[in-house]
């Protein structure tokens, strides 16, 4: 079982983090205004640019892969398209933002760049999504708003591979599916099994989350035909729209935040549990596969996991767990090391690296730990997991 690389980073959280096209660069926000441009040099990440131009703190970075540019979402209401360009005084490249006009009067919290790379969408806490496109007569990106029936903050959005469709997770404890079609900007759309007729702000989806909590994050499947997300009642929604069929995982451990497809059948999740968690499936049912994160594997002192992991098996909730139940007590818990790679919440799951047929080989976590971690996405473990599905 291939082990995971570990790097740490800095002794501050990684709000959100974003790699180039070919894995060679690396942007992340340490809870700050400013956008850190890390290299690849041996076997670490060395800090070679950095992107100040927010004066709030940055929510969210997505780097397109083909063009080469970065967005940035922040506190500040504002976002940023970052391009490169020669700079004739020093002879290097250097990193230049564009003015986005957003038009939104809260922060922004998500921000992802279609598959065709002409447009990108910005979350909000102004209960909008911002859908960018670029005017090249003023030099900037505009805005067009999908606005109704959102009631709440929108915490994360993903696009459908069609360049048109685009799913959102909401604080009104609600994911649903838009059509974010631009006549000047995408063609005409083939019928999909969401709808045919997708005109701007067309709703071909809703969706609650199972015990009211809020959807924290949203993904389609690398198909388009599945949607799931992930929600704040530690719970796994798989949405078959074609049927349609509503597939629910209830969780035991602590709920998820952030979620990403590695095939049409798997998908990783990760959030306040710290360690991340597989769960595969299809049209029959789906079922909690195990984790990422070898936790029968041997610890920093030579002994070996046992249980659950995450933040219900450290020796502090241990101690609150037997005081309650068995009436023992503690004076003082000293061990406070949880048995997972990372040490805090993991605040995102991004794809890394493609294997054989398109599917995705490795991804990448980051944390409030300040860690970076890419994972072997065929190193599951089942160890200390246990799932319950129900079928809706």
């Amino acid at each position: 079982m291939a082990a995971p690389q570990v790097f740490s980073i800095a002794q501050a959280p990684i709000t959100c983090h974003a790699f180039n096209g070919d894995r060679t660069h690396l942007a992340l926000s340490l809870n700050d205004t400013k956008v850190d441009i890390y290299t690849k040099q041996g076997k670490g990440w060395q800090v070679t640019d950095t992107l100040s131009e927010h004066d709030r703190t940055i929510t969210s970075i997505d780097w397109a892969p083909i063009t080469n540019r970065i967005v940035t979402a922040s506190q500040d209401r504002n976002a940023y398209v970052w391009s490169q360009s020669l700079d004739t005084d020093t002879g290097r490249m250097v990193w230049k933002p564009t003015l986005v006009l957003l038009r939104i009067n809260r922060a922004a919290t998500f921000v992802r760049w279609s598959p065709n790379e002409d447009k990108f969408a910005v979350a909000s806490g102004a209960r909008t999504i911002a859908i960018c496109s670029f005017d090249p007569e003023n030099n900037w990106w505009v805005a067009r708003h999908l606005k109704k029936p959102i009631r709440s903050t929108v915490l994360s959005v993903d696009w459908h591979p069609n360049n048109v469709l685009l799913a959102a997770g909401s604080a009104d404890t609600k994911a649903r599916v838009f059509s974010a079609y631009i006549k000047d900007v995408d063609k005409r759309p083939v019928p999909t099994v969401w709808g045919e007729k997708l005109p701007f702000n067309t709703v071909c989806g809703e969706y609650a989350s199972p015990a009211g909590g809020w959807v924290h994050a949203v993904g389609f499947s690398p198909s388009g035909d599945t949607l799931a997300f992930a929600s704040h009642d530690s719970s796994i929604t798989i949405v078959y729209p074609s049927g349609p069929t509503i597939y629910t995982i209830r969780s035991q451990s602590l709920p998820y935040v952030t979620l990403t497809w590695t095939a049409e059948d798997t998908l990783v999740t990760a959030g306040y549990d710290c360690n991340p968690v597989v769960y595969s499936g299809g049209l029959d049912g789906w079922s909690l596969a195990g984790t990422l994160d070898d936790t029968v594997g041997a610890t920093k002192t030579g002994g070996t996991r046992t249980g659950t992991v995450g933040r219900l098996n450290t020796a502090a909730f241990n101690a609150f767990r037997n005081a309650d139940t068995r009436g023992h007590t503690a004076e003082t818990v000293t061990d406070t090391e949880l048995h997972t790679i990372h040490q805090n919440t993991i605040t995102s799951v991004r794809p890394y690296e493609k294997g054989a047929g398109g599917t995705v080989a490795r991804v990448s976590t980051s944390g409030v730990d300040g860690k970076l971690v890419i994972w072997n996405v065929s190193a599951v473990s089942a160890g200390g997991l246990t799932g319950r599905l129900g079928a809706i």
